[in-house]
């Protein structure tokens, strides 16, 4: 059914197909420089015959924690070969973290970049212990109480001296090994650990494919900048790429984006909401500083646009004469600060808002939503070129499966669904029946055929940068503080949480006491002083989490969430939507 039977092998072809050409590009010294895909064969050939003469054999797990840079896809790949399963961390774990992913999946050993992620996992090797540390840049430490440190270079050189049988190694992985091990936060707080085989990240290649397929697919060029060990860019924007034989380049960071982008010049961008809410607003914000006829020239393509895409045909004479006026004004501009050349931007990882999907598709911009998790690889079902509904996420890719329950939820079934959650047989049961994936998710399917997402089953929040995160779990840590009493937190499609704080009343009391205050509560709650002991608080539980879950800012309120208010429920569970309704503008004012 597949070209390939598994990741390795499809890479293996994509070089043999393009040789010498470039691969892999990162900025040296300010200039992009790149690495063949015959020099990227070489690198994992010696990689993966370095890690096995580390011990590392089929079914170990080894952890992966670096910046998105050509020694993440070159290790994933090294790893793969010789039937090892990659377990992504994000360089934005604490040492907690690390500890429970080094633990859960009993890791064999972990690759790392710079000085602070090696600090941070060798840390939480003290607890969990790991054969080896692989360092990509030089790495000292004082001590490593048995997990022996190897530099990247070094483990290069010590596969150079071992038979070169990758090949016959490689050919040897099938599909439905288990080939990446990805954590996820899930509403109990504790990551779980979802096991995609190769045949899953295949799936989705394929139906990535499918769905772009009549814009053509030939030497495309891809520019990197959601972390790999997010499973949307882990396929999306990596292995997705390698199966079309793509350029992929490594962007610097999203502060350098508009930079990277027309030095790049890509023709496909895959991205999370987040990125677009940044461009629009980027955007935006240059064209009212321009005012004058620049920015009446640019609204006049917006909102011609925008109508022509909800209303097609609307247009007359006038306004398409003026639509044609604006493209070659404003909508090239436009396009060429992107590099001009590209052919698709792709949405996913998180719900786009339609607002700012239509703005870039006014623009003259193909935007295709996209749908999935990390659970389906973590592709289900994506808009198509000539048919895009921005209001829907496309109908199911191919060779997948979708239906709505009875209560609503959308189920998916297809190769793309994981194997199940690593050692969590009951919650990999509560969420995989009879084969389907139930995801959490509600909605129904359109005339067309096309999903529609209208509610969340879950009590999970997906931020606009597209990560999974637990309220409970942040709650429970702020809960934990001797100031607050009750906490909601708030985030869902939005870029970082915001939170109702029910202060502690007999800290209130005691505080009013020692401050000559009112010890009033509702009074107390307009009091700067007061509100700043909280920050305090707030600050503290930030310390211990991890960046996409702390809290920027909160609003105090005096009444305590109750059964009697209905807003909590008789086994004392917060009833989100009755507080949203209660205080949602006030939270969304928090932004």
């Amino acid at each position: 059914m597949y070209e390939w039977q598994n990741l390795a092998a499809m890479f293996l072809a994509s070089a043999e197909r393009r040789g010498g050409g470039p691969f892999l590009w990162a900025k040296e010294d300010g200039h992009y420089v790149s690495k063949s895909w015959t020099e990227a064969v070489d690198e994992v050939s010696k990689l993966a015959r370095g890690l096995r003469k580390l011990g590392v054999g089929p079914g170990d797990r080894v952890v992966l924690c670096a910046e998105s840079r050509p020694e993440w896809p070159l290790a994933t790949l090294a790893i793969m070969a010789i039937g090892g399963i990659v377990v992504p961390a994000y360089t934005t774990n604490t040492v907690a973290d690390h500890i429970h992913i080094l633990a859960d999946s009993g890791a064999a050993g972990a690759i790392t970049s710079g000085a602070a992620l090696s600090e941070k996992v060798l840390a939480a090797a003290q607890t969990h212990d790991i054969k080896f540390l692989i360092t990509m840049d030089e790495f000292s430490a004082d001590q490593t109480l048995g997990t022996d440190l190897h530099n990247w270079e070094a483990v290069l050189a010590m596969g150079a001296g071992e038979p070169d049988d990758i090949a016959d190694e490689i050919a040897k992985r099938q599909i439905d090994d288990t080939a990446v091990i990805i954590y996820t936060s899930g509403t109990g707080g504790a990551p779980k650990g979802v096991m995609l085989s190769h045949k899953a990240i295949l799936h989705n290649c394929e139906g990535a494919r499918d769905a772009i397929e009549e814009l053509g697919v030939d030497d495309e060029v891809f520019l990197s900048f959601l972390p790999l060990s997010h499973s949307y860019e882990f396929m999306a924007g990596l292995f997705f790429p390698i199966s079309i034989a793509a350029q992929i380049y490594f962007s610097e960071g999203i502060e350098h984006l508009s930079r990277n982008l027309t030095e790049v010049r890509p023709t496909i961008m895959t991205a999370v909401p987040r990125l677009y809410e940044v461009m629009h607003g980027r955007i935006t914000k240059g064209v009212a500083q321009a005012s004058g006829l620049k920015e009446k020239l640019f609204n006049t393509a917006v909102e011609l646009g925008s109508r022509e895409f909800e209303n097609p045909g609307s247009l007359g004479i006038g306004d398409k004469i003026k639509s044609a006026a604006v493209d070659k004004l404003v909508r090239k501009k436009v396009k060429a600060s992107f590099g001009g050349r590209l052919k698709v931007l792709v949405s996913g990882g998180a719900p786009l808002n339609y607002e700012i999907g239509l703005f870039f598709t006014a623009l003259g911009l193909l935007l295709l939503q996209g749908y999935g998790q990390t659970e389906s690889a973590p592709l289900i079902s994506v808009n198509r070129p000539g048919r895009v509904k921005l209001k829907t996420v496309g109908p199911p890719v191919k060779n997948t499966e979708v239906k709505i329950a009875e209560d609503g939820e959308i189920l998916a079934k297809g190769d793309q669904v994981m194997q199940g959650y690593w050692r969590n047989e009951d919650a990999t049961k509560e969420t995989i029946i009879d084969g389907w994936l139930h995801t959490g998710d509600v909605g129904h399917i359109d005339e067309d055929g096309c999903i529609v997402i209208t509610d969340r089953k879950k009590d999970i929040i997906v931020n606009s940068g597209g990560d999974t995160l637990s309220p409970q779990r942040v709650e429970g840590f702020l809960t934990l503080q001797p100031e607050i009493s009750q906490a909601m937190v708030h985030g869902d499609k939005r870029p970082h949480l915001v939170g109702i704080i029910i202060p502690d009343a007999e800290f209130a009391r005691d505080w009013a006491k020692e401050n000559s205050k009112s010890g009033d509560l509702a009074a107390l709650i307009g009091d700067a002083d007061f509100a700043r002991a909280i920050d305090d608080a707030v600050g503290r539980v930030n310390t211990d989490l991890a960046a996409g879950e702390r809290v920027r800012r909160v609003m105090l309120i005096p009444d305590a969430f109750t059964t009697d208010n209905e807003m909590m429920t008789p086994s004392l569970k917060v009833r989100r939507h009755k507080v949203m309704a209660a205080y949602g503008e006030r939270l969304e004012g928090l932004y």
